[in-house]
């Protein structure tokens, strides 16, 4: 039984399925899974196991202390944030940097080389070496696995993304690299021109939809917060901070162990919606740092202790809050306990 007053309900037959579908999406390309971020708040270990019991082979973080996280469980980890000075001198065995900028290659060839792998940019200006510095030999005699590239508006129908598919493209056998990979979870669903050797999904595998491609893609966490008091409330007293709510009649209302500190943030208030069973339970007045009011008329059995299911599935509620899909997710509070089934 949980200790916590919150818990993240993760569906892993979500998660894998999720994975199957843009995998077929990916067509003959590998199909990775980013995982940075600790799993996109999810676990990232959990996430992991579950992918490779699946049939992934490919896994990218963010910065070096997640790939040591990983380190034991054994699978090939690229660092997508490159190698610093202070990461030389610990890094597992099994995780490759991804070379980022000049600096980053010139120290990974002084420190002895190795597997690595390199990130172009196309037009992201973002991370990533030049195009014509690889043209001019930056990368000459490196032993790349994975040249990389990374797609600023995949989720979008703009000319931009045929641009960086084309810049990409005419790096092929420019370098030693193995496989080229483009693809994020909405440059997957673009086609197979932008699959290339490997993709790199990470939101869809979450339960982000971003493209039509993507209407299989099944939610895979759901926030649960347990009620910590049941009241009622007359017609004209307030509910939270600065009264911005006032009871229209005698209703009950319940007051839960969630708030902004937990990543349900204040733009929620008013607008937000748990649910007990099929009834639909609205949040009334302000989100507070750690509670949240809703109202539980329609649940009459409710009680202390009893817990609700937070309305969370990811585009809908990115719609409904302003955030970004990414945000919703990652922004989940350690206060979670993460229970898979």
């Amino acid at each position: 039984m949980t200790c916590s007053p919150l818990r993240l309900k993760l569906d892993g037959d979500a998660l894998v399925g999720n994975w199957h579908l843009l995998r077929d999406l990916s067509g003959g390309a590998a199909c990775g899974a980013a995982v940075k971020a600790d799993g996109y708040g999810l676990g990232a270990r959990e996430v992991v196991r579950r992918l490779v019991e699946a049939g992934c082979r490919d896994f990218f973080v963010a910065v070096w202390s997640e790939a040591r996280a990983l380190a034991d469980i054994g699978v090939s980890v690229s660092v997508l944030h490159g190698v610093r000075d202070a990461d030389m001198a610990d890094r597992p065995a099994n995780a490759r940097p991804v070379l980022d900028t000049v600096e980053q290659v010139r120290r990974w060839r002084e420190a002895g080389g190795g597997a690595c792998d390199v990130m172009v940019d196309t037009g992201m200006n973002r991370l990533g070496v030049a195009a014509e510095d690889v043209a001019a030999g930056l990368l000459d005699g490196l032993a790349i696995d994975t040249l990389m590239s990374h797609l600023a508006c995949a989720d979008e129908d703009v000319p931009l993304n045929a641009q960086q598919r084309a810049a990409f493209a005419g790096l092929r056998e420019r370098t030693s690299a193995k496989r080229m990979s483009l693809a994020n979870s909405a440059g997957i669903a673009l086609g197979s021109d932008y699959a290339f050797d490997l993709t790199r999904p990470g939101i869809a595998l979450y339960g982000g939809r971003q493209r039509a491609a993507h209407d299989g893609i099944r939610q895979v966490a759901t926030p649960e917060a347990q009620i910590l008091q049941r009241r009622r409330v007359r017609a004209g007293e307030i509910v939270g901070y600065n009264a911005t709510f006032t009871a229209p009649a005698h209703m009950e209302v319940a007051v839960l162990n969630l708030g902004y500190a937990d990543g349900y943030l204040r733009c929620f208030s008013g607008r937000g919606r748990a649910r007990a069973g099929d009834a639909v339970l609205p949040v009334i007045g302000r989100v507070s740092m750690d509670l949240t009011a809703i109202a539980v008329d329609a649940a009459p059995g409710l009680a202390e202790g009893d817990w609700v299911a937070i309305d969370y599935a990811l585009p809908e509620t990115a719609a409904l809050s302003g955030l970004s899909q990414y945000e919703l997710l990652t922004g989940l509070g350690s206060r979670f306990e993460r229970v898979w089934s």
